[in-house]
């Protein structure tokens, strides 16, 4: 991937990165905070350096104030809010840290210098509190024109489809979504390790929804 290029992709983060961003999002869904999405997950060290250079070494406006970020460890992503709302409406941002401070994910808007209010990060050992649960499929929009969503399903359905490895049970059905998953491999949605997975036949089912779900959305935004 180009280091001009933004990753939105949040199968690029570490799973528990994954996780805690999923739930931040669904709570933001279940008070009404549905206009945001995702600016950028992960981060190559090169993209890191790129960026710092801006506004010192290269022309343009300072965007980091850093060499090392959790971008480029996994653990961080960016959010920005839709229309008609400004990008970086402080007080949708503000709602969202409070939120993100309950869950224990640390808010770019509450350190003391360099204050970034759309960035997000966890540990490697952060660990969802007492009292939360990903309450269904939570869908996390990476461009202003989806919106936050929670999709509920039947709790024994849920269990059965989320735990089991994906088999269509058709060649062709196979080889459709090898083709389909392999292009956006090609295109640089996602990263090559998930057709290897599939390929091998360790793909979940909810694992690959969410996968087609990110690449429909990165092509939306093309």
């Amino acid at each position: 991937m180009s280091i001009t290029t933004t990753c939105r992709d949040l199968g690029e983060l570490l799973p528990v990165a994954q996780t805690a961003c999923r739930l931040l999002f669904q709570q933001c869904y279940k008070v009404g905070i549905q206009n945001i999405f995702v600016t950028e997950t992960y981060r190559s060290q090169a993209r890191q350096n790129y960026l710092y250079a801006q506004g010192r070494t290269r022309p343009g406006k300072i965007v980091t104030w850093t060499l090392k970020s959790n971008h480029t460890s996994r653990l961080a992503w960016d959010i920005a809010v839709a229309p008609p709302k400004t990008l970086y409406d402080v007080d949708t941002l503000t709602k969202v840290g409070s939120i993100a401070r309950k869950l224990g994910i640390t808010w770019g808007g509450d350190w003391v210098r360099s204050i970034d209010r759309p960035h997000f990060e966890v540990k490697q050992n952060w660990k969802m509190p007492r009292g939360y649960k990903l309450e269904g499929q939570v869908i996390v929009p990476s461009n202003s024109k989806l919106k936050v969503q929670l999709i509920v399903k039947d709790k024994k359905e849920e269990t059965n489809v989320a735990n089991t490895t994906w088999n269509p049970g058709s060649p062709t059905m196979r080889t459709e979504t090898e083709n389909f998953i392999a292009q956006a491999v090609k295109e640089g949605i996602i990263n090559a390790s998930h057709l290897k997975d599939l390929q091998n036949s360790v793909m979940t089912t909810d694992r690959l929804i969410g996968l087609c779900v990110t690449i429909h959305q990165r092509r939306t935004t093309k």
